[in-house]
């Protein structure tokens, strides 16, 4: 069953209901149409038992407010139970993940006092990084241990790549052309994965919950 040429478009299945979401129109259009079909029209298969419904919507790009936004017109009707949310556009959080999956080096190993660690691309180092030892990027780095040594990222003169540590105590840091030598606030161990990154021509320093405030495009970022 379907309503025809408009913004929502509902079809019957044996699991259920599929609401298939326009993504070319306005939200607000979409919501509107939506609302009119769950108020006004399609009572036959709108009432009744429990009914397992699954959202489809296209291109369209939904923040999780504009999901709650929809799916709380459709359980306006009792019977219907959101059952799955699918989109083709994946979220910055999916996109850092395959990004992760494919676009890293990644090495495991602890880079050593004398070493030179030298990664053409985005680097995650599945070890430390001891007093003396130095890892290069022109990519962002990633060290999933104790950072104690020297790291440069964007050696190629990026400034928008970041320096992340699951322990944070370099002896120096670099991003593109700036250098930062830590001082005594590096010392103190708070057990949060911090990162820095370049703002205004400053190094800065926050923990890795921030990343997305700070560089909301990391993850979607093609060198």
């Amino acid at each position: 069953m379907t309503t025809g040429r408009n913004k929502v478009t509902i079809k019957g299945t044996k699991e259920g209901l599929v609401f298939f979401m326009d993504d070319t129109c306005s939200f607000d259009e979409l919501l509107a149409d939506l609302r009119e079909k769950i108020e006004h029209s399609h009572q036959q298969i709108l009432t009744g038992p429990l009914v397992r419904v699954s959202l489809k919507l296209g291109k369209r790009y939904c923040t999780p407010e504009q999901q709650e936004e929809l799916t709380g017109i459709i359980r306006q009707r009792g019977n219907l139970v959101i059952h799955t949310i699918d989109s083709d556009v994946i979220t910055r959080e999916e996109a850092f993940a395959e990004r992760l999956k494919t676009g890293f080096k990644i090495q495991t190993h602890t880079v050593r006092s004398g070493q030179v660690l030298d990664v053409d691309g985005d680097v995650l180092l599945l070890g430390d990084v001891n007093p003396g030892g130095t890892v290069k990027s022109t990519g962002s780095i990633f060290v999933i241990g104790h950072l104690r040594g020297v790291a440069h990222a964007g050696t190629n003169g990026d400034d928008q790549v970041i320096i992340a540590a699951a322990a944070m105590r370099p002896t120096q840091l670099r991003i593109a052309d700036v250098i930062s030598r830590p001082g005594e606030e590096w010392a103190e161990t708070t057990g949060a994965t911090e990162f820095a990154y370049l703002q205004d021509g400053k190094m800065l320093v926050a923990k890795m919950n921030y990343l997305s405030r700070v560089r909301p495009d990391l993850g979607l970022k093609k060198r």
